[in-house]
């Protein structure tokens, strides 16, 4: 592959909307944001060529770059952390291609797979202290952490076929999980390196739970929550105009605070119980979690789960450490969109640094 360029179209590709930014990197670590764009889509596109209707309308108002990196959210997706001995990485692509049962004990023949080494502070079954992470048995072979993902495989027919029509090649493919991860790394580079921390980033149809420690990626968890079922709560059903249902809770309805209050008791409650697991394998402990995603634009949103967590919820800034270089108008809005750009800016990060 030839040295990449250094501007690239980051695009996240969700189940309600395409979102996208226009990134350039000056010198090392500068990175100025120059465009970004969001648009609703349907819930469902069922050809690459609907697909690329879509993509050709946010394409043209975000503008061109010699790059394009895409995060993809979809719920039929495959991510999982595992253990093995120490693997070359080209070797574990081989068995998950040949073999995936025997090593993610699921069958993943439909799938598009890749993988990781998940960093970590402690490296081939050693604690950075030196300390051996089996000290009961020295012939016990020490094992690493390797990140899987995968998507369908029509799914990347599909999106492989809908860029083709737009006639811009897409450089990288990544899952939308990951695309978060990278971008709080680069924006909260201090953060990432030394705490814990939690990513919450909150769908459409799902919202994803991401617990970092120190660089490495420690729990991945999808719930099947997102902004869809909020808004079936809010408005029972269809029977009160969307609209008028999210202007009362912006307001302080009492009622539809309530309703949002009890809906979101079930992301809640498996947000509570990864933290639960995360405290009860490791000595460490989430003080507050980071959101993300278009539901958390909602303050009562973010004061729901604060409540019933116990945890201050927060949302956080994907362009933290880019410099911003818009037109008037889009400068004036970015403070309303940034929290649904951090797929986006996590695609296009992936694409610059490396």
């Amino acid at each position: 592959m030839g040295k990449r360029s250094n501007s690239v179209i980051g695009l996240d590709l969700g189940k309600q909307s395409f979102k996208g930014v226009l990134l350039h990197r000056k010198g090392e670590s500068r990175y100025v944001l120059t465009s970004y764009a969001s648009r609703e889509v349907p819930e469902e596109m069922r050809t690459a060529e609907d697909m690329a209707q879509q993509l050709k309308l946010l394409l043209k108002e975000l503008g061109s770059a010699k790059g394009c990196a895409i995060g993809v959210s979809d719920p039929a997706s495959l991510l999982r952390i595992i253990e093995q001995p120490d693997t070359p990485i080209d070797l574990l692509r081989s068995a998950l291609r040949l073999n995936g049962l025997a090593v993610l004990n699921q069958e993943c023949k439909d799938f598009v797979l890749d993988c990781a080494p998940v960093s970590a502070n402690g490296v081939n079954g050693h604690h950075p202290s030196g300390g051996d992470v089996f000290p009961e048995s020295a012939n016990r072979v020490a094992k690493k952490k390797y990140l899987v993902g995968g998507m369908l495989r029509p799914t990347v027919k599909q999106i492989s076929e809908a860029m083709s029509k737009t006639r811009v090649a897409a450089d990288i493919l990544q899952l939308a999980p990951i695309c978060s991860f990278n971008a709080f790394e680069l924006a909260y580079p201090e953060i990432f390196a030394n705490d814990t921390f939690l990513l919450l980033d909150m769908g459409h149809l799902q919202s994803t739970v991401l617990i970092g420690s120190k660089k490495e990626l420690v729990l991945i968890r999808s719930v099947a929550y997102g902004g869809k079922s909020l808004t079936q709560a809010l408005t029972a059903d269809g029977a009160v105009d969307p609209d008028a249902a999210r202007v009362m809770m912006n307001q302080g309805d009492p009622g539809m605070a309530e309703i949002c209050r009890i809906s979101l008791n079930r992301l809640a409650l498996e947000i509570r119980n990864s933290i639960g697991f995360f405290e009860g394998q490791r000595e460490e402990t989430i003080h507050r979690i980071f959101v993300s995603g278009g539901l958390a634009r909602t303050e009562a949103v973010l004061q729901a789960l604060s409540d019933e967590l116990g945890l201050p919820c927060e949302i956080w800034d994907p362009l933290e450490t880019c410099e911003v270089a818009l037109p008037a108008g889009k400068r004036q809005d970015l403070p309303n969109e940034f929290v649904s750009l951090n797929v986006a800016c996590g695609a296009a990060f992936e694409y610059l640094r490396n």
